[in-house]
């Protein structure tokens, strides 16, 4: 046990010297190994050792025969896939924006992040004067729209966890769960009726990305008395339409 945690230790550590030398390249813009290895006060041949390890993965290179080391191409994909999500807020604030006024109803778009679904953006319609403010608010994935298409197309490795329960509607049964995101998978379509918030209903699409991958969720919410799922099936073609716009913009060209 006691090797094992050494070994663990020792890793970790390794670990949080490669992350400070990539940060140190960012800001110097190139270092050499030297430079490196004091400036994280380490023996001159671990700085090599880490610098060498970063350069096979092509996270650093050498900039020309001058024995100095500069951030690599291989970080270009690794930032595009945070850009991606940082970027669809930009790309969608117009739609946003549009279906709100269209719809009369709050729009929103949302990322995952861990076992949430975080709202990056927000558009109100002329309906929805005192409506509660949702940007940077943390919402559960089980019992949202958003929430509910984002985990439809997460890459999970082991069963949904233990989920809790806000309203009388909130599913909280997860074969129940599991087969709803079966359905959100093939219509591309998410809906919560009063499971997150008594009175709220909100119905969700997904964005994808260049790739085809889904990077966020656009939802349409507002007061279960006027969004009603019938209501609901008449702005799906404007919800769809939507992100379907949203997602050609961010480079998505399929149907």
């Amino acid at each position: 046990m006691g090797n094992t945690g050494r070994t663990e230790a020792a890793g970790v550590q390794s670990v949080d010297r490669a992350i400070t030398v990539l940060e140190i390249l960012a800001r110097r813009g190139e270092a050499g190994v030297s430079e490196v290895a004091i400036e994280i006060d380490v023996h001159k041949s671990t700085a090599f050792r880490l610098l060498g390890a970063l350069e096979t993965r092509g996270l650093v290179e050498q900039a020309g025969d001058r024995g100095k080391y500069r951030l690599g191409v291989g970080l270009i994909p690794l930032a595009g896939a945070v850009s991606d999500r940082l970027d669809v807020t930009r790309q969608g604030r117009q739609v946003c924006e549009r279906l709100a006024a269209e719809l009369g109803e709050t729009v929103n778009v949302a990322v995952l992040q861990d076992e949430w679904a975080v709202n990056v953006d927000q558009a109100r319609g002329p309906s929805t004067v005192s409506t509660h403010n949702w940007v940077g608010q943390l919402t559960p994935v089980h019992c949202t729209s958003s929430g509910k298409v984002l985990l439809a197309h997460a890459e999970r490795s082991g069963p949904l966890p233990a989920l809790r329960r806000f309203t009388a509607r909130t599913v909280t049964d997860p074969d129940a769960l599991e087969a709803e995101l079966a359905v959100v998978r093939a219509t591309g379509i998410g809906r919560a009726c009063e499971e997150y918030e008594v009175g709220l209903n909100a119905v969700a699409a997904p964005v994808r990305d260049r790739f085809g991958a889904v990077i966020a969720a656009l939802s349409v919410s507002g007061p279960s008395y006027r969004l009603t799922p019938e209501r609901m099936d008449e702005i799906v073609p404007a919800l769809l339409a939507g992100v379907a716009e949203v997602s050609r913009r961010m480079g998505f060209a399929g149907s």
